[in-house]
């Protein structure tokens, strides 16, 4: 009796159940790895959303609504907006461009305008839906006006009342009680971060509105000479630069002063330069707005310089490494190693090094580390391969066949874990 001829399909289910019991055991082998990662995926995502939910931008914010245009303006030049974004919970009362016009009639100075525009800065969170949920129907918030220490006793202070009619008023504690605005609309909320709501007119203040003495009358100069900075300092009254740092000091200005070792090095490099470039290097040295140190640290990128103008960039990246902060340019990197002055709008670093603009100096050129030397070619002995095969690994193969016809399509646990969060990382941030 001749034995029946089996069919090459015959087989096949018995290979795909040897398949699937092989998988079937690495997944419950790797199940206690699988349920650690889906119940660690949730705190991923809390981690990632609690690390990103206090970012905002005032400036952005107002962007998208131009009837706030000179509002977020005058927002920058006090510095306000830098102010805002640092903090985590706020509240902006926004003006439109017709109520911001009412107050800038006044002629009041920068230094004056951002006490006003503090005032409407509140330093706790008030959403369109908790300004009708005011406990006792009225509330007495802190603006930035009170947190900077600017408002003398509790005139930087904010009532807010919940009015008849669905309506909510706001004025300045110091106004006689008085509630010169009212709520209009809900502009942009994040809640508990920060809100953005629209009122109806400015909030009147005297101690708000009353004069403040700005930094005109500070000498640039005689500053950076009494604290390490002289020859840069001669150098900026040399070529009459220090009036277009002194123009600036109004809106805001930063100051990156190399040492007077430092200029003193560089003197030979500096008198090759023309006039025009000499002004230009040292201009490369300022910036016109105010940077505080906390501010570079986290706002890392390329920045402008007073030497800017149109096609001629004469710009650098700011980076940092911790505490250190680096000025980086094509041609050589400085770092910050002190502050002679940070009082706003102005501040003063010493930097170790004098930037060099790309414009003026040719790009540093990065020489690559020379490639060891090839060893002297030994000649093998009888000995040395007697010992090399001695030496030499027993062939495994074997094994590694074993291991993979009983454990085919195994996945280490680790493998597995990574796996896993990739692939819900890739579905949370589609």
């Amino acid at each position: 009796m001749h034995d029946k001829p089996t069919h090459p399909l015959h087989s096949t289910p018995l290979l795909v159940h040897k398949s699937t019991d092989t998988v079937t055991a690495a997944a419950m082998e790797n199940r206690p790895l699988l349920t650690t990662t889906l119940l660690l995926f949730p705190l991923l995502v809390l981690l990632l959303s609690s690390t990103t939910s206090h970012a905002h931008n005032i400036t952005r914010i107002l962007a998208k609504h131009p009837e706030f245009s000179t509002f977020n303006h005058y927002l920058t030049v006090t510095h306000l907006a830098a102010e805002i974004n640092r903090r985590q919970t706020i509240t902006v009362l926004a003006l439109d461009n017709s109520a911001m016009s009412s107050l800038l009639s006044k002629q009041l100075s920068v230094y004056t305008l951002r006490n006003v525009l503090s005032l409407h800065v509140l330093t706790d969170y008030f959403g369109s839906k908790k300004l009708h949920q005011i406990t006792n129907g009225t509330a007495l918030t802190s603006s930035l006006f009170q947190a900077t220490g600017s408002a003398p006793g509790s005139s930087g202070y904010v009532n807010v009342t919940d009015l008849k009619g669905g309506k909510v008023g706001f004025g300045a504690e110091d106004n006689d009680g008085k509630l010169d605005a009212t709520y209009v609309k809900s502009v942009a909320e994040f809640p508990y971060n920060i809100s953005v709501l629209q009122i109806s007119h400015v909030l009147n203040s005297d101690e708000a509105e009353a004069p403040t003495p700005g930094p005109s009358g500070l000498n640039l100069t005689a500053i950076m000479a009494k604290q390490g900075c002289k020859a840069f300092a001669d150098l900026l009254i040399a070529t009459g630069a220090h009036t277009t740092f002194e123009e600036n000091l109004d809106g805001g200005l930063t100051v990156f002063c190399p040492t007077d070792a430092v200029v003193n090095d560089f003197m030979p490099k500096y008198k090759n330069l023309t006039a025009a470039h000499k002004v230009s290097l040292l201009l490369y040295h300022g910036t016109p707005v105010y940077q505080s140190l906390q501010m570079l640290k986290s706002s890392n990128g390329v920045m402008n310089t007073l030497a800017t103008d149109g096609a001629s960039k004469y710009d650098f990246t700011v980076q940092n490494d911790g505490e250190i902060v680096t000025l980086k340019t094509k041609a050589t990197t400085a770092k910050i190693t002190g502050t002679l002055k940070d009082e706003e709008p102005l501040v003063i670093y010493k930097i170790n090094k004098v930037l060099l603009p790309v414009e003026l100096f040719k790009p540093e050129v990065e020489t690559e580390a020379p490639a060891p030397a090839p060893t002297p070619h030994k000649r093998k002995t009888k000995k040395d391969k007697d010992e090399a095969e001695a030496d030499a690994p027993v062939d495994d193969s074997e094994d590694q066949t074993a291991d993979n016809e009983n454990g085919v399509g195994r996945i280490s646990g680790g493998h597995l874990i990574w796996m896993v969060l990739s692939s819900c990382m890739g579905i949370f941030f589609m």
